[in-house]
């Protein structure tokens, strides 16, 4: 099928436009920008740079995607942005290209919902079934892992890591790692342990759910350092991938975690 582009619209004639995309009034597409089968622009889309966006993807009206970054380093070098397959990207959102000592790309997977004015700043890597809520903001480098959630007018700050299916809830400011499974709030963030409810609507087992719970008690409540903590999480709990993430969540951590 062919694509639909407004009349309006401005379109490089290098851009690389896929079938049955629609591109609405006002948009302007780059040189570099690719748009896979099926992306629909509403209207007043910006899109610039090594961009790419993939199949079924929807970006509604007044969003930027692959302009350079906010980053004073940044001096014009040819970085890049990535974006997977049926995402929706609500009313002003902002996705800006990576930076050379970043890695220069800016990823975000497949099946996220970025709401209205939600920012994604240069560097950052997401993953898959994400939800960032209303201006929910992503310093440089942040990744989110999938399945996680950013309350609205939460700030990740710059290096941070957001676990698997982290919760965070609105109005946080995020300074350490966000652990998986959890639910982190406030400003500065705490983690108020398992999100029991969360995983019963997912389908967790009633066996994994009291894992992780022991687990985070031992983490959070045992009056136990965090070495401790680990070294006892190993003796007590076995046979329970997620735990294991958690542990090695903890580990990998060049921040520190919030507790």
């Amino acid at each position: 099928m062919s694509s639909s582009i407004h009349p309006s619209a401005i379109v490089s004639e290098n851009a690389r436009i896929g079938s049955d995309c629609f591109i609405g009034p006002f948009c302007t597409i780059g040189d570099e920008v690719t748009l896979a089968d099926g992306v629909k622009l509403d209207s007043h889309v910006s899109i610039d740079g090594r961009t790419s966006i993939g199949s079924g993807t929807h970006v509604f009206p007044f969003v930027s995607i692959g302009h350079a970054p906010q980053d004073l380093k940044y001096g014009g070098e040819p970085t890049a942005v990535e974006i997977g397959e049926r995402n929706h990207i609500r009313e002003f959102v902002t996705i800006h290209r990576g930076t050379a000592g970043g890695g220069g790309i800016t990823r975000i997977g497949s099946d996220n919902l970025l709401m209205a004015q939600a920012h994604v700043a240069h560097d950052c890597q997401l993953g898959s079934n994400i939800i960032m809520a209303n201006a929910a903001t992503l310093a440089g480098h942040v990744e989110i892992a999938d399945r996680a959630s950013v309350g609205a007018y939460s700030g990740v700050h710059q290096f941070c890591r957001v676990g698997f299916e982290a919760f965070i809830g609105g109005y946080s400011v995020v300074v350490k790692d966000a652990p998986p499974f959890a639910i982190i709030q406030g400003n500065h963030a705490k983690c108020y342990g398992l999100n029991r409810i969360g995983l019963k609507r997912r389908g967790y087992s009633k066996d994994t759910i009291e894992k992780l719970s022991h687990a985070y008690h031992l983490y959070l409540s045992a009056k136990l350092n965090t070495t401790q903590a680990l070294e006892r999480i190993r003796q007590e709990i076995s046979d329970c991938k997620e735990v294991d993430m958690l542990v090695e969540f903890i580990e990998t951590s060049k921040r520190g975690v919030v507790k």
